[in-house]
């Protein structure tokens, strides 16, 4: 594989795939800082496209003057894969995930925030329902609110969250001389990434790449084996170089294909700024899987004269 220079370290000249994913976008506030934290933990939880369902990541956190209540937020996006059926599957996503991990928590409320929506999904049915009947609808912060009576006052979700058509999946790979030094750079990576709009990480630093092939189907994606350092020895499929020790991936889902490229340049820039990192690439399925194929160098190129 030929490679191309960044910060002294090599990048491999190929590209990651990607594919069309949708997202709703939209903010949580709450007046307690307690319940906010536990809100965005709960609500970004558990990445699970792979089985058919969603996976979520906070964008950024909103001061108060962000926020359509004037109170402390974050914004969101929830995402499903492009698919026949894919309302029916995000409404009930959203559902769980609001539910379970934002109505429960007290003083929380739900804002539509997509730009330019394709489409939007009535939040009558798969939130204001569990009310049982006592739920009402009015118009507040100048929008139309769904009032959810509870036992620590009311929850308000706005009826209507947009939804949109973005890229979800692109990523890169860190191969580096250590636990220690992938954790380091990885987790500066993802921090750096909460700055650029419009992408969220959904898994932030991701410890097991996965690939479609596996001996079980029933269980749907598993460990990408040639890319295990214990597997060096086991396999004779591996592809990994002798000096790494740990292989990061960090998966970016963005609301446009721009957006998810200047991200993954981005990524590969702040990476190759840390010591332990010997190399940077990206894993693909050889352009047979997604509908995006990213260049890496491409992507370096874009952002390179502007960023820092």
């Amino acid at each position: 594989m030929t490679t191309f220079d960044v910060n002294g370290v090599p990048v491999e000249d190929t590209f990651c795939e990607a594919f069309a994913g949708i997202y709703a976008r939209f903010v949580v506030t709450a007046s307690d800082e307690r319940a906010l934290k536990r809100a965005a933990r709960h609500v970004s939880a558990l990445p699970a496209t792979v089985f058919g369902e969603s996976e979520a990541g906070i964008e950024r956190w909103l001061d108060p003057d962000e926020t359509p209540d004037g109170r402390p937020g974050f914004l969101v996006q929830v995402w499903v894969e492009k698919r026949k059926g894919f309302e029916e599957n995000l409404e009930r996503e959203l559902g769980k995930r609001i539910r379970q991990g934002v109505l429960v928590h007290p003083t929380t409320r739900v804002f539509d925030a997509c730009e330019d929506p394709v489409g939007e999904l009535d939040m009558e049915r798969p939130v204001g329902r569990c009310a049982d009947g006592y739920e009402y609808t009015d118009v507040e912060f100048g929008r139309e609110m769904i009032h959810v009576p509870i036992m620590m006052g009311e929850f308000l979700i706005e009826r209507r969250l947009g939804y949109g058509e973005g890229v979800a999946g692109g990523l890169v790979w860190l191969y580096c001389d250590s636990l220690e030094s992938a954790l380091d750079a990885a987790y500066g990576v993802v921090d750096v990434l909460k700055d650029v709009e419009g992408i969220v990480t959904p898994f932030d630093v991701c410890a097991a790449g996965s690939k479609p092939d596996t001996i079980y189907p029933d269980i749907g994606p598993t460990t990408n084996h040639p890319y295990c350092p214990t597997l060096r020895d086991r396999t004779l499929d591996h592809r990994l170089p002798e000096d790494v020790e740990a292989v990061p991936e960090i998966v970016i889902n963005g609301v446009d294909l721009e957006t998810v490229r200047r991200a993954i340049g981005i990524a590969v820039l702040t990476a190759t700024e840390y010591d332990g990192v010997l190399r940077v690439t990206a894993g693909n399925f050889e352009g047979k899987l997604g509908d995006y194929r990213i260049p890496l160098r491409d992507c370096v190129r874009e952002v390179k004269d502007e960023w820092r």
